[in-house]
Formats: structure tokens, sequence, C-alpha cells
């Protein structure tokens, strides 16, 4: 059930949380961090960037997990970078070999979207690396700083198939796919009815 606003009121069913997880292909994929959440963040003014840093740590504490100042393997295992349009992300060294996706900004602009997430996962399937890209010069423009955090701390925090809105149906929801007797990461849609059991 979804209020005027578009977000989910009440508690998840079990077939809306595998939606959530299924991909346009049908392949599911449910995981979440296995290690500390270490961020940074690339153009954001200084009171934006405590907004989006305060945001992340809310939603991670909620899910009782832990956010750490580095990774002892990458430093920084979040990374948000926010751009005006997306040919400024050219300007990021290295982009193609961080992103493993050759002329990134020109699909991105292809696509004519407004923010892009990637993931990395771990041997075990937990995510290792979320790359989150913002572009703020289009419908993200007016955009409320508070509202747009916490959306890209939601999304950042599991293995969403496409953006998920915020609203306390989805942090249930993030609470129960923390739960420490619940595996890191799982493929089989079966996965649903344990995080419905837990909500």
């Amino acid at each position: 059930m979804t209020d005027p606003s578009g977000q989910t009121t009440g508690a998840l069913t079990p077939d809306a949380i595998a939606a959530l997880f299924t991909a346009a292909d049908g392949a599911f994929l449910c995981a979440r961090w296995g290690r500390p959440v270490a961020p940074v963040a690339f153009g954001l003014a200084d009171e934006t960037l405590a907004i989006f840093r305060g945001a992340l740590a809310a939603v991670l504490a909620d899910a009782r997990h832990p956010l750490a100042d580095t990774d002892p393997e990458m430093g920084a295992n979040l990374m948000i970078f926010a751009v005006r349009d997306w040919a400024e992300l050219a300007g990021v060294p290295d982009l193609d070999r961080l992103t493993g996706i050759a002329d990134l900004p020109a699909r991105l602009a292809g696509q004519g979207t407004d923010r892009y997430r990637l993931l990395r996962f771990d041997a075990d399937g937990g995510i290792r690396a979320c790359l989150s890209f913002l572009r703020l010069g289009g419908a993200l423009a007016d955009a409320h700083p508070g509202r747009l955090a916490e959306s890209v701390a939601v999304n950042a925090v599991l293995s969403f198939a496409r953006p998920a809105a915020p609203s306390p149906a989805l942090a249930a929801l993030i609470r129960a796919a923390y739960d420490p007797a619940l595996p890191v990461a799982a493929r089989d849609a079966s996965h649903a009815l344990r995080l419905a059991a837990r909500i």
C-alpha cells in the first residue's frame, strides 16, 4: 500500500519485498554490507556534506551496522559524487577503472538519469563498495538536502534492484535485513519470507 507521495505504508508483504530485490531479468539479490561503511563525498558544500554524513550515520545506526573513518583495503568504500552535469565526471581520475565502465559520463547523459548507483561485492556476497552518482543540475536541483541525503543513504545499505523511497516500512525492512542471523547475501527469492517474518 502506498500513500500519495509514493511511499510504502504499513508492513511490506513478502511479494513486495521480493520485488524490491528482483532485477528486470528476474534475478533476485538481497545483499547488505559485510564490513563497516567508510564514506567520502565529492562535490558537496560543507553544510550539505554534514547533512549527508548525518543521514548515513542515522540509517546505519538504525540498522545496527558500524560506520568507520576508513576501510583497510580501499580507504573509502562508499563514495558519493555530486555534479551539476554528468560531463563533470570526466574530471574524476581513473573513473573507468574505479567503476569498471567505459565512458560512464556519456552513458549517464544518454540515459537522461539524475542518479546512478554501482555496487561491488565481497567473496561472500556482502556489499564491499558503493559508488553513488548524483546530477544536481536537473530534477534534483530543487530536492531538499535532507530528503536527498536520506534517499542516498537508504539506497546504499541494501542491494535494491531500483531506487527505493525512504519510509518507515523500508526502515523496518533494512533493520530486518541486517539481522545477524541472516546471511549477508541471498539469491533465492524465498529470502523475502524470512525478511517479512522479522518485520
